[in-house]
């Protein structure tokens, strides 16, 4: 089953994107279609962030594609990438420390590190944080090809952690989705769209024990498999590239950048996603300030 599997994975990567992105469009609409939980999660958190049905109808059809396009970009050719707002990345780099870049659950997040990888990633590899396939074939499938010149990957375990530590520290990249809702102990409560959300420490943890710049970076996904366009974004407002040293103002602080890039274009956020619930062993929202992060 592992070597069938694998083999239709590289079928599908010789595949032009177009093609994948269709049959991406009737898996997500197939999916919405057969489970009422995922109808439910996606229009609720649709509904609480304020937009209408129409961007969760158009929604369904990007979910799709998000898991289509996977065997080419991990496989196949290179797509055709585009670039908006590289000179925030320039910018950062001109400081000599080291680069966090915060992705949501937006368009194509694979794309967004191997775009830089090629880019960037010969005078500033990036390290990737990402959780490990639970399934055997899966987890050796993507770890291969994750992993290649300029991009490394860690996986979300403590070991990973001191990986990316380590690459900032050595003045390197280092990229997450700060939008994952991390284990217990391990975030805090923070709105998001209006609505507490445990959102993870570890980004601003990051940020502050190498003096990293951060960076906003998402990849949008171009109509008819024309490719893709990174989007590069500052955290804040005037060219914020910093985060707060109090926990919860972080916190905070991502969320609101998360949000601001939902708002570029919300039918490809990934709508479906359990972004609140409440980790097991996990209390509910606890929202006072004044907790300070550790910097070493």
């Amino acid at each position: 089953m592992t070597a069938f599997v694998q083999l239709v994975f590289r079928f599908l990567s010789w595949m032009p994107l177009p093609v994948l992105h269709a049959l991406g469009w009737l898996l997500g609409w197939l999916s919405f279609l057969l489970s009422g939980r995922y109808r439910r999660q996606l229009f609720a958190n649709v509904k609480q962030a304020g937009f209408s049905r129409a961007v969760a109808w158009s929604s369904v059809g990007e979910a799709g594609k998000l898991v289509a396009e996977l065997p080419r970009l991990w496989l196949g050719r290179p797509v055709r990438v585009g670039w908006e707002g590289a000179a925030h990345i320039e910018a950062a780099q001109a400081h000599g420390a080291g680069v966090l870049f915060l992705t949501p659950h937006l368009g194509c997040f694979e794309i967004t590190a191997q775009a830089y990888a090629q880019r960037f990633g010969q005078q500033q590899p990036v390290t990737v944080l990402f959780r490990p396939a639970r399934q055997p074939w899966l987890r050796e499938l993507v770890a291969n090809a994750r992993n290649r010149p300029g991009l490394s990957t860690a996986p979300t375990t403590l070991a990973g952690v001191k990986q990316l530590i380590k690459a900032l520290k050595a003045g390197q990249a280092v990229g997450l989705l700060p939008d994952q809702v991390p284990p217990a102990g391990q975030g805090l409560w923070a709105p998001f769209f209006g609505r507490e959300a445990y959102t993870m420490t570890l980004p601003a943890r990051l940020a502050h024990s190498g003096g990293a710049r951060v960076v906003l970076i998402w990849g949008e996904r171009l109509s008819w498999g024309r490719g893709y366009l990174v989007r590069v974004r500052p955290l804040g407002p005037a060219g914020a590239d910093t985060l707060s040293t109090d926990a919860h103002e972080a916190a905070r602080q991502i969320n609101r950048a998360m949000e601001s890039l939902v708002r570029e274009c919300p039918p490809q956020y990934l709508w479906s996603y359990a972004r609140y619930k409440v980790p097991h062993g996990q209390a509910g929202a606890d929202v006072g300030p004044g907790t300070s992060l550790p910097l070493r």
